[in-house]
């Protein structure tokens, strides 16, 4: 691989190993730039890797794709190699070739695991692209600049790796992998072990789903889809819609963009939203209402938390349901999964179902009148600028949400 090389190292807790990973990347690759994605570390991880050379960009904890393609703005132009804080072994052999990405698998067995996330891996990966993959979690790889172009924004937690895979296979790029003689420290057969290689067959399950960018840049699962599933059928049908939306949307943003453009997902919703909550109320005003609520939402989803926020704060006089949204918020919050237009949406056609059984004719048509204001508010103005603009507002809003 041609042009000046950067290397990418996320690392959580990692303060007794990092020193030497970071020395022994600047003894192979004089010349390189080594950036230390500390993701989280509450022990001195930050530290000893500055100490050795790196540069170092702290951030709270988000997770391995999250904090890695936080660092790539980082890194120059060029070819990218990506390693674990862990990894002990010589990494050249990954930039030798004209692949497009180039994957190290162990050349012995590292591990105590049963195999279960690798195994569930490598069938995804074949599935989608007819790819064999040895080792599609080794996050030891070599990426081209096509490769980083196409693979970033990584998929999230300990799914990048076979999002990457994936991505640059789906773009006709080549890729191989190679056998090195590595080691890193392994996870035993222990709670702590197996918790790990939960979470990462999690992530790559998740990886192979719906997928979004948020404000950040980072990309991240769509999660929204299950708050519709936990609402009942008419949410259920709220969030289909809304996934569809998230799909295959294209530029527009808000009614009249939608209106002048014709065949959109977004006029889509227009229809099937009141279409949905009319069917379920049998009454003009429940269509209305969880038309306008599921709109409103949407148009708060712009900022982590903020819609679950909005929602909870009205599901609790409503009566309408908890349980998923409060287990959402922390993922939310945390920038590890998204809500998506399914998800807010969901929850605003949940507000609505909810107004139709607890307000009585006037008060209904009150909620109706707020809504629709607030929707006409949103689309003259942005409702996230008013919200930050607003002391008490924004203070509420930015309540558990990551800098």
């Amino acid at each position: 691989m041609s042009g000046r090389l950067s290397i990418l190292v996320a690392a959580h807790n990692e303060a007794e190993r990092i020193g030497a990973t970071v020395a022994a990347l600047f003894a192979e690759f004089p010349g390189a730039t080594v950036i230390v994605a500390d993701d989280g570390s509450r022990d001195g991880t930050a530290a000893a890797a500055a100490a050795a050379g790196a540069r170092v960009v702290s951030m709270p904890r988000r997770g391995k794709g999250q904090a890695l393609t936080l660092v790539e703005g980082e890194a120059p132009p060029g070819p990218l190699l990506l390693c674990d804080a862990d990894v002990r072994g010589r990494l050249a052999p990954l930039l030798e070739g004209n692949a497009d990405l180039t994957v190290a698998a162990f050349t012995e067995r590292q591990g105590g695991g049963l195999g279960i996330a690798k195994q569930a891996a490598r069938a995804l990966i074949r599935l989608r692209t007819g790819f064999e993959a040895r080792e599609p979690l080794s996050g030891q790889r070599a990426l081209s600049e096509a490769a980083r172009a196409r693979c970033f924004p990584l998929a999230a937690g300990f799914g990048c790796e076979v999002g990457m895979t994936v991505d640059a296979r789906s773009a006709g790029l080549t890729v191989r992998e190679i056998e090195l003689p590595l080691e890193h420290r392994v996870t035993g057969r222990d709670l702590a072990g197996f918790l790990h290689r939960g979470r990462q067959f999690v992530h790559v399950l998740l990886a192979f789903g719906p997928q979004g960018v948020n404000h950040r840049g980072l990309r991240l699962p769509l999660t929204g889809w299950a708050v519709g599933l936990a609402g009942g059928p008419a949410a259920s049908a709220v969030a289909a819609v809304g996934l569809a939306d998230d799909l295959w949307s294209g530029p527009e943003r808000g009614f009249a963009a939608h209106l002048r453009a014709g065949r959109t997902t977004g006029v889509l919703k227009l229809v099937v939203v009141p279409a949905v909550g009319l069917l379920a109320t049998r009454k003009v005003s429940g269509a209305l209402l969880v038309g306008l609520a599921a709109n409103l939402l949407n148009q708060l989803d712009t900022k982590p938390g903020r819609a679950l926020k909005a929602y909870l704060l009205a599901a609790a006089p409503l009566r309408a349901p908890l349980a998923t949204a409060v287990v959402s918020l922390p993922y939310d919050l945390r920038e590890m999964a998204m809500l998506g237009d399914a998800g807010a949406n969901a929850l605003g056609a949940m507000l609505g179902l909810n107004s139709v059984e607890r307000l009585t004719g006037r008060k209904r048509w009150m909620a109706i009148g707020a809504l629709a204001s607030l929707n006409i508010l949103g689309e003259l103005r942005s409702l996230g600028e008013l919200i930050e603009r607003t002391p008490v507002l924004r203070d509420l809003d930015a309540v558990g949400r990551q800098t």
